[in-house]
């Protein structure tokens, strides 16, 4: 046995049942400020108090999809920091298994830093820290859950390498939301069954200017091998694209307090409905009810609504 440290611990074993869906990515904890306007290089805003949230991309869609009512597995790494046991203790909180969650030994958890405006718009910087050791290995690890798990939920909060070998090695529908915004390899989108961009994110993948219509929107999805592209539009609701096809479901009128989230809850969502054999057009339009009420609280996973509460906070009848 060599004398050599561990790199990581891994927690005990997973839950009896097969997860619904995996979610592969990354976890953070949020410093959440409120600002006036947000910062121009050079420029220091006063905020106000800060909150402390758990929160990442993967994280998020994970508790998502949990609070929704699916059995939920969340691959990734945290560090072996305080930061690192809150984060695992929030997502348990919400029903996700954690066993595959694993700790990243002599590394701090990954964190973002957030300013909310008065409009809900926000700006993240985020550092990743344990989420930059995820790796093949973790695909290995988790390859039973991904082969078991009617959908495979994938972001771009941890190293695209290891993103393509989950995306290959999932055994059900795979949905990658390609953010933060970066260049993707032909490989990756491949694998993707349904690929769900922002308006940034599918100017940068189809190499074109941000569109400002919805046909421009549609002329850039149909530049990309996914087989059905579902680009966010915030107010706006979502398009649905594939070769021959456009659907587009608007989205309800509400006034955000935090749009955080609300990317996350529309792709926990989707995977709802998809995880149970729904339709894509049934998801979409699950997923622009979920993600509107998600705005209408503050923080990431403190918004993320149960199936009442959308109902709830979107006063349907």
């Amino acid at each position: 046995m060599s004398d050599m440290a561990p790199t990581s611990e891994t927690p005990r074993g997973p839950t009896a049942l097969p997860p619904e869906v995996c979610v592969f990515g990354s976890a953070n904890l949020d410093i959440v400020v409120r600002v006036p306007n947000h910062p121009v290089a050079g420029e220091t805003v006063l905020g106000g108090d800060h909150l402390r949230i758990s929160g990442g991309k993967g994280a998020n869609q994970a508790v998502a999809a949990a609070l929704l009512g699916r059995r939920v597995t969340l691959v990734g790494r945290v560090g072996d920091d305080p930061a690192g046991a809150e984060l695992r203790a929030a997502i348990e909180h919400h029903g996700v298994d954690t066993s595959l969650l694993q700790t990243e030994i002599h590394c701090p958890s990954g964190l973002a830093l957030i300013a909310v405006g008065p409009d809900g718009d926000n700006s993240i910087v985020v550092s990743p820290g344990a989420n930059d050791r995820v790796s093949v290995d973790d695909v290995d690890r988790a390859a039973h859950a991904l082969q078991q798990a009617a959908v495979t939920l994938l972001q771009l909060e941890v190293p695209i390498e290891a993103v393509t070998e989950a995306a290959e090695a999932a055994g059900g529908i795979v949905i990658l939301n390609p953010a933060p915004a970066q260049a993707l390899t032909s490989r990756l989108l491949e694998s993707v069954d349904v690929l769900v961009p922002n308006e940034t994110e599918l100017a940068l993948l189809s190499g074109s200017p941000v569109a400002t219509t919805f046909d421009e929107a549609v002329d850039q999805a149909r530049l990309l091998p996914a087989a059905r592209t579902v680009v966010t539009l915030g107010a706006q609701g979502a398009l649905i694209v594939d070769e021959t096809s456009v659907h587009h479901q608007p989205a309800p009128s509400v006034t955000p307090v935090d749009t955080t989230a609300a990317g996350d809850a529309f792709c926990g969502a989707l995977a709802d409905v998809l995880a149970e054999g729904g339709s894509l057009n049934d998801a979409v339009g699950w997923g622009v009810m979920v993600g509107s009420a998600t705005t209408l609280r503050l923080g990431a996973q403190t918004s993320l609504p149960t199936a009442a509460e959308v109902a709830d906070r979107l006063r349907l009848p």
